[in-house]
């Protein structure tokens, strides 16, 4: 065997000892050094170690050449080596966090709990689009001597979503997909099973008009659910009715702008691509005196805890946060040792309540 592989079968062996770490830092020694960056730049190292130092007596454009040299030729600072505590970064971006009925809390508290009983050093940053544009990823990360990154509520069209595609840097992403690049791994909850969960209750309840109320068409979640939704309704027999599928954002005001489409087009039930959506339709049915589950079912997605707290309580597929967390710092952790992780999904489960009931005749 190769010493790679030998290190990697030794690794995994000595995983829940102390010795996973000397082996990487015996990896990083092995890399690329300070005078092989110069060598590539025709420069002194003491020029590349002033760039990688953020010094003041070299110009802005040198530093930034040193540093995007450094990134490309695979470069981990010697301040990352020499570190007891790992540094690792959740990024989050369109998605509420501070607050235990804010989706976001469980998955942070997960991810935070798991990696400290490693001893890493958890930081969270809040992003946004021009923050991405003002630096890129790999350099944020260098700069900030992260080993690896969480990114949590990212739009496709997000600047670092790009730059993903050929980072060097381990990273996970939460409900996004960056294909061909083993450094970067996907975690979810699979969402072709939670739909059907929900499709297969609906239907022994005899409901064959059901509706898919989505969320934003620029995330890969909704197009995972909309997939999903075919999928499933084509699996149960179901004809497949576009004037009953619509697309809006994942927040509870954006269900009044298409419930009333979605009810004049027939469907007896809708299933909503989060709990937010869900109670937004429960909202507008109180207001226009629409009884639930008695005239329309509704079912929601994600299991927050003010699911169970409303009137009449959401049916809704559950998806364990705190386990997501858990599975998204996993799934960092092996990328960080080398080991190709891909996709990490957890298995859904139906928590049936009061929102749904028997079609109407």
């Amino acid at each position: 065997l190769g010493d790679v592989y030998k290190r990697q079968i030794i690794f995994l062996y000595f995983k829940n000892t102390k010795f996973h770490e000397i082996l990487l830092r015996e990896g990083n020694h092995a890399m690329i050094t300070i005078k092989d960056i110069a060598d590539r730049l025709g420069i002194a190292p003491s020029t590349v170690s002033k760039g990688l130092n953020d010094a003041n007596d070299i110009s802005p454009d040198l530093k930034q050449l040193v540093l995007d040299t450094a990134i490309e030729m695979g470069y981990v600072t010697k301040k990352m080596k020499k570190e007891t505590r790992k540094r690792l970064c959740i990024f989050i971006e369109n998605m509420l966090y501070l607050k235990e009925d804010d989706f976001g809390f469980d998955i942070v508290l997960g991810f935070r709990q798991a990696a400290i009983r490693d001893k890493w050093d958890v930081h969270i940053v809040e992003m946004n689009p021009i923050l991405q544009i003002k630096e890129p990823y790999d350099r944020y990360m260098m700069r900030n001597h992260y080993h690896g990154g969480f990114l949590i509520g990212f739009a496709l069209k997000d600047p670092w979503m790009k730059q993903l595609e050929s980072t060097t840097i381990p990273t996970v992403l939460f409900d996004n997909y960056i294909r061909k690049n083993p450094n970067v791994a996907y975690t979810g909850t699979d969402s072709f099973e939670g739909i059907d969960l929900a499709i297969d209750h609906l239907v022994q309840l005899g409901h064959t008009h059901i509706a898919l109320l989505n969320g934003s068409k620029d995330s890969m979640v909704t197009a995972n659910r909309y997939e999903a939704y075919i999928s499933s309704m084509q699996s149960h027999d179901l004809s497949i009715n576009e004037n009953l599928i619509a697309y809006g954002y994942y927040v509870e005001d954006s269900a009044k702008y298409h419930f009333a489409d979605l009810l004049n087009n027939g469907a007896t039930a809708i299933l909503c691509g989060n709990d937010l959506l869900a109670i937004g339709i429960l909202k507008e049915c109180q207001r226009l005196h629409i009884k639930v589950p008695k005239d329309i079912s509704i079912v929601g997605f994600d299991n927050l805890p003010i699911s169970a707290e409303c009137t009449p309580a959401l049916t809704t597929i559950s998806q364990d946060r705190i386990d997501l967390g858990k599975s998204s710092y996993a799934a960092l952790y092996w990328l960080i040792a080398k080991v190709p992780i891909s996709r990490s999904l957890l298995r859904p489960s139906l928590i049936i309540r009061e929102s749904t009931g028997k079609a109407a005749n």
